[in-house]
């Protein structure tokens, strides 16, 4: 009865005798700049992104009908799932944590290693991997075949009726496009109108400033690799987590030894929301996190380099912020939760009001 009442509200918000899809307005501001990644063979349509919200909740996806996308990237954690490792359709633990979703449409190298160039590579990946939703996408274009409501759907996305993988990719893609943060008070405060508390400002200036003891400039230097209204940068970099990597990283990608123990740079948005933390999920808390870069970085050698001789005191060997600037750092760090994203009923399971 669900998936019949979820069709008829579906159906009644398009448009039955129109079999063009519309263009989706992708809207954001103006300083995340117009480097977004839409591949021409895969243009964003009501159509497309509604049939891609239907998919990302379908549990038809995973092997035995228990998980969708959004069992690991839920809307309230910032599209994480809160766990260090998620838990598969095998009970067996995933090999990295859960990343979050969010601005996906200026990402050009998906995954903690980087080994998707797009989106719709990157969907295959969970689907049909053993650990994670353990079906093969024949398998799934078998099961949602069988659905009067999803034959619909596709049809109205695509023009036909015939329900393939290829479509399968590009919808979840085209919604996972949508999933645009930008209403934080950070992104206020850059347009002008949110006032941060003097905390704020203070942590805010400490996150964007190199330290430099030798002018008297005190920072934490977190902007290097995590700035700008994005706040984040298409960036790989060994943090210092360990002396000898555990998990190669980048390496097993790029088979470049220089990349061992290197993962992307996250986005900062929502960062309050998205524990644990580091691709291992090591890190309980943020404050944890800020401890790492403040006082325990590991050497190797491939630490980043933004990382190597940084401290607020000459001669320092670690960045060494007293408690006072981590507190300011903290009060900055929760300026970037944005209630509008995580809240937004457009990114919600459609059949959520139905099951309440």
């Amino acid at each position: 009865m669900l998936l019949v009442a979820a069709l008829c509200v579906i159906l009644s918000a398009l448009k039955t005798d129109d079999a063009t899809p519309e263009p989706y307005l992708l809207q954001y501001p103006a300083n995340f700049g117009g480097r977004i990644n839409v591949p021409k063979d895969n243009p964003t349509t009501k159509e497309g992104v509604q049939l891609g919200r239907m998919l990302f909740y379908e549990k038809k996806l995973s092997a035995d009908n228990s998980l969708s996308c959004a069992s690991c990237h839920e809307q309230k954690l910032a599209f994480t799932d809160g766990k260090a490792l998620s838990i598969g359709v095998d009970k067996s633990l995933t090999s990295r944590n859960s990343m979050a979703l969010v601005n996906l449409l200026w990402v050009r190298n998906f995954f903690w290693d980087g080994r998707s160039a797009s989106l719709e590579d990157q969907a295959v990946f969970p689907m049909t991997n053993p650990h994670e939703m353990g079906q093969s996408l024949d398998e799934t274009v078998k099961k949602l075949q069988q659905s009067p409501m999803y034959v619909v759907l596709f049809k109205k996305a695509f023009g036909d009726a015939n329900i393939d993988a290829d479509k399968i990719r590009k919808a979840l893609s085209q919604f996972e496009r949508t999933l645009i943060s930008a209403d934080s008070p950070y992104d206020r405060y850059l347009a002008g109108t949110y006032q941060p508390t003097a905390q704020e400002l203070r942590g805010m200036n400490l996150f964007m400033e190199p330290p430099a003891p030798e002018r008297g400039i005190r920072g934490a230097n977190c902007g290097h690799c995590h700035g700008g209204p994005k706040t984040f940068k298409e960036l790989f970099h060994n943090n210092g987590l360990d002396t000898e990597a555990k998990d190669p990283g980048r390496e097993a990608i790029s088979n470049e030894a220089e990349d061992r123990g290197r993962f992307r740079v996250p986005t900062l948005r929502n960062i309050a929301l998205t524990a644990p933390y580091m691709h291992d999920g090591r890190f309980k808390t943020l404050e944890e996190v800020l401890d790492h870069y403040n006082e325990h970085i590991q050497e190797s050698a491939t630490l980043s380099s933004f990382l190597r001789g940084t401290s607020n005191e000459k001669g320092g060997k670690t960045l060494l912020l007293n408690k006072t600037e981590k507190t300011d750092i903290m009060a900055f760090l929760h300026m970037l939760t944005d209630s509008t994203f995580i809240n937004n009923p457009a990114f919600s399971d459609p059949n959520k009001s139905l099951k309440q």
